[in-house]
């Protein structure tokens, strides 16, 4: 498969968007499409920015938010947001690894899940907003937001066991492993998006280097909250560590820009 078609696949894989791909796809396409999953992020932020930035002209910052918020789970299906509550509904509801894995799949959300969903939403609305005293700030949060926290929860991959989960598992199929290609491939696009920010005079280099410590941080944690939980991890554990670090950068952001 073309890194054209990987690109697509990714898309795919992470969107909504109605994209089809004539070859067939298997396992290991999926693993090497994992190098663009950093790419797919740096366009759905530049796609919330557009939309929040259009939104800011005739309504107000916190309606925009809403409407911006909105239209990106219109434009990922929630992926990412459905396996941060799976996650938080296994964790703090199941007690054997085995119960755990049977709540993360049930496609019931329960109270953990709900209320952990909402105070993500909610956290998201209050940092953006905190954001909208400047924005070119807020602007630049939601594409490094979006693009660098996929490449935080995509390089977990290998470094954990993949908890198998059986056939009638509710989650897509994920990637399992990364080559040290796709694994440089996810790395440079990050280091892109924030070479361009420091071009821009958008960033300092000493807030990349704290951005890049903070990102750090936060994916060693989730990596042993997940082995602490299931030994290993899932799609549905990818998804939180995606969501927990797109928190941690927006929460970095508002102390930094303002």
């Amino acid at each position: 498969m073309g890194q054209l078609s990987l690109f697509k696949l990714a898309v795919i894989f992470l969107t909504r968007v109605p994209i089809k791909l004539t070859a067939p796809v298997s396992d290991e396409h999926i693993n090497q499409a994992a190098r663009y999953f950093a790419c797919v992020g740096l366009c759905i932020g530049l796609f919330m920015a557009l939309v929040l930035w259009a939104m800011s002209l005739f309504l107000p910052f916190g309606v925009a938010i809403v409407f911006t918020l909105g239209a990106s789970l219109l434009l990922t299906g929630a992926f990412h947001e459905d396996g941060f509550a799976d996650v938080w509904d296994g964790f703090g509801g199941g007690w054997s690894r085995q119960q755990k894995l049977d709540i993360m799949k049930d496609s019931r959300l329960g109270t953990y899940g709900s209320v952990a969903l909402l105070l993500l939403l909610l956290g998201k609305f209050q940092l953006m907003l905190a954001l909208s005293e400047n924005l070119a700030a807020l602007l630049c949060s939601v594409v490094l937001a979006q693009t660098l926290s996929r490449v935080s929860a995509t390089s977990l991959i290998g470094k954990l066991p993949y908890v198998q989960l059986d056939a009638q598992s509710k989650v897509k199929p994920i990637a399992k492993s990364l080559n040290t290609q796709c694994r440089t491939i996810l790395y440079a696009s990050g280091g892109m998006i924030l070479f361009l920010t420091y071009l821009l005079s958008l960033v300092s280099i000493w807030q990349i280097l704290t951005l890049i410590v903070i990102l750090w941080v936060t994916r060693w944690l989730c990596q042993l909250w997940f082995r602490h939980q299931l030994g290993g991890y899932t799609g549905d554990c990818l998804g939180a560590a995606q969501q927990l670090s797109e928190i941690a950068i927006y929460t970095y952001c508002v102390v930094s820009f303002l």
